[in-house]
């Protein structure tokens, strides 16, 4: 069956930016029920777990599962809050190499881009989540995704992510999400999204 990802810092590192019961809490009950979750449903399904999450999201509509919509849902949850906790860190990092120079070309600076990423988030409406994503096509895009979708879904290849559902933030900054949003990018991380668009590039994935 699947485990989850450990942390690459302490529940207490993201203070003060978002506090250690809100990184516990986050982690330990709701990403794990979604995991549990998972692996019970993908169980009763007699289904094989050498294959990996990202090969399952990217394939869930060819499979027919008992329960489809459970699974799509518990698997979203997964494999978002997954990369979510990567993209922060005890000190923040910055997009660099090809991510940085493509960000700047599109939106004209990392602080417009940044921009773009908080405005789009607030717009969400519900829960769910903001990607910077690969397209279909290749494009870098940001994107919301209501409930537990992911763009691994409909092709796209995610990068970096910020979770939007009230778990995340209303313990720490309670209805506030821009206040929730703009000390997210204190202590925001990309560099999973700068390694994997660099893969991207060179080996010409996608990207055009």
């Amino acid at each position: 069956m699947y485990s989850l990802q450990k942390l690459t810092y302490l529940y207490q590192d993201l203070e003060p930016y978002i506090d250690t019961h809100t990184v516990a809490l986050h982690f330990n009950k709701h990403t794990k029920k979604y995991l549990n979750n998972l692996n019970q449903l993908l169980k009763d399904n007699d289904f094989d777990f050498s294959i990996s999450l990202e090969h399952l999201a990217k394939n869930i509509y060819h499979y027919h599962f008992k329960k489809q919509e459970d699974i799509i849902f518990n698997l979203g949850g997964v494999l978002n809050h997954e990369l979510y906790f990567q993209c922060m860190a005890k000190q923040k990092k910055e997009p660099d190499g090809f991510l940085r120079k493509d960000l700047i070309e599109k939106y004209g600076s990392i602080k417009d881009f940044i921009q773009e990423f908080i405005q789009t988030s607030l717009t969400l409406k519900g829960s769910g989540y903001t990607f910077l994503e690969v397209d279909q096509i290749g494009n870098l895009k940001v994107q919301n995704y209501i409930n537990q979708d992911s763009p691994l879904f409909i092709q796209s290849i995610p990068l970096f992510t910020v979770d939007l559902w009230e778990h995340a933030y209303y313990l720490n900054v309670e209805n506030e999400k821009e206040r929730y949003l703009n000390n997210f990018f204190e202590i925001a991380d990309f560099t999973y999204a700068n390694a994997l668009y660099e893969k991207l590039k060179m080996t010409n994935e996608v990207i055009h």
